[in-house]
Parts: structure tokens; sequence; C-alpha cells
């Protein structure tokens, strides 16, 4: 695991920047028109998912970072941080859903949930880009 600093942090909001594009660009507007097994709902669903790995691991290093300690899971990673007052613990409940999200792509693909997860493409990205500026905040040198 890498270091977390403001460089690398900015490389991976343009990395989850581009992920996010990629989901608004290929998501239906309606639950109805997003279908499994399309390259749409694919595309949609790779893309979320690379984005919300790219969180799960600027969390877990900034755990590493903020000296609480290395998380158990990835839900771990944001309850931490909550209770540490890096981030507010409504978003890390949202994070920690999200999380279950990667893991339910990364084990169970074939029992996602179309509905649930055309909400999470639609609703998430606010927590993702919430939770990186809240990091860029936290680690950008006090003003003099």
């Amino acid at each position: 695991m890498s270091p977390l600093d403001r460089d690398i942090l900015a490389e991976r909001t343009m990395v989850v920047e581009r992920h996010l594009g990629r989901v608004a660009d290929r998501l239906p507007a309606s639950e109805e028109a997003f279908q499994p097994a399309t390259d749409a709902s694919d595309a949609v669903v790779l893309h979320l998912w690379q984005a919300t790995q790219v969180v799960i691991d600027l969390a877990t290093s900034a755990c590493l970072h903020f000296n609480l300690g290395a998380p158990a899971s990835y839900a771990d990673a944001f309850r931490r941080l909550s209770e540490a007052d890096v981030i507010a613990a409504d978003l890390a409940s949202r994070l920690g859903r999200a999380a279950g999200f990667r893991n339910v792509v990364a084990h169970a693909y074939d029992q996602l949930d179309m509905v649930r997860v055309h909400r999470a493409a639609r609703e998430g990205p606010a927590d993702l880009r919430a939770f990186l500026g809240i990091l860029r905040d936290r680690l950008s040198p006090v003003a003099q």
C-alpha cells in the first residue's frame, strides 16, 4: 500500500472521475431500461466497481495515514475514519454500503439487483466525490 499524499490523491481522484464519467455516459435514464447482460449495464457495473475500489483503497491508506490502524474490512475503514472525525457517520455508513456493493460485484456478480445498481450509479458518485474532497481538504497544507 502506498503512502497517502496530495499527489497520489490527485492521481486517484482523476482515475475515479474517469470511471464515474463512463458510468454517467452509459447509465440509462430509467431503471426499467437498465437491463442485465447488456453492454451498458456491464460498463456501468465495471466502472462503478472500479471507482468504488479506488475509494476503498484510499480509505485504507487514510486509516494508516491518520494512525487509525489497519481496518479489518472495507466497511471498517470508513467506520474508523468516522470515529476519528475525518468523515461524517452518515457518509461512512453509505460508503460502507458501497464497499458491500463492491463485494457483491467481485464475488456474486450474477446476484446483482439491477434496480439497486441503477440507484447506486445515480446516487453513489456524490458520496465518492464527497470522500475525495474531504481527503483533499485534510491533506492540503494549512494556509498561513
